[in-house]
């Protein structure tokens, strides 16, 4: 099987020593201590030491609306960007965690209403990937939907919960200087707009 379609190995392949949680609270760190198997050999890694952060599952959506020519991100503060050279208020796509044993798909609705007011029907399936599994153990499900958007923008969230979002709706010729210009500083964004500029020049072409 070619190595693109199939990793080479699977979790088999891990030999866990020891597992102890750091920290438990909305998100947890566990200290592990593992080996793994090596490359073109049949040995293993010597005892390595790793800390893992857990966090629940996530989902997001782009929402975009041809006949507008728009799109909708969202901004607010993220303590993550805290000490961002330019502001911890960051350009995103409507998301959230998965609660307990919810579907992605039922998460992106309830978030998309919290956030922008916006009812979704149809939800196409991006990518499924990990943000950062260097260290983090958190899946996050990508989707686009197309949606009749609001005709202004506004603020949202969930007050209760710590929550101050601005809705944006942006034009379709902005996704250029958007990707350009370094405002956008997460992966779902990116990897959401970069597919909306392909559904874009796929949709002008038919």
């Amino acid at each position: 099987m070619n190595i693109i379609q199939q990793a080479t190995y699977n979790n088999d392949e891990v030999k866990i020593q020891s597992r102890e949680y750091l920290f438990r609270g909305f998100i947890q760190v566990e200290k592990v201590h593992l080996r793994h198997r090596l490359f073109n050999q049949t040995e293993f890694t010597p005892v390595i030491q790793r800390e893992l952060i857990h966090r629940p599952e996530a989902a997001g959506v782009l929402i975009y609306d041809d006949a507008q020519q728009k799109f909708a991100l969202i901004e607010q503060f993220r303590v993550g960007a805290m000490d961002d050279a330019e502001s911890p208020w960051q350009l995103e796509i409507i998301a959230g965690v998965l609660d307990g044993h919810e579907s992605p798909e039922s998460c992106i609705r309830r978030e998309s209403l919290e956030e922008s007011g916006c009812e979704i029907d149809q939800l196409q399936h991006l990518f499924s990937f990990y943000p950062s599994a260097g260290a983090c153990s958190e899946l996050f499900h990508l989707y686009a939907a197309h949606a009749q958007l609001p005709k202004q923008g506004g603020v949202f969230g969930m007050p209760d919960e710590g929550e101050n979002i601005q809705l944006h709706l942006i034009d379709y010729s902005e996704i250029v200087t958007l990707l350009g210009n370094g405002r956008l500083k997460n992966a779902p964004v990116i990897m959401a707009l970069q597919w909306l500029q392909q559904h874009i020049k796929t949709t002008r072409n038919v």
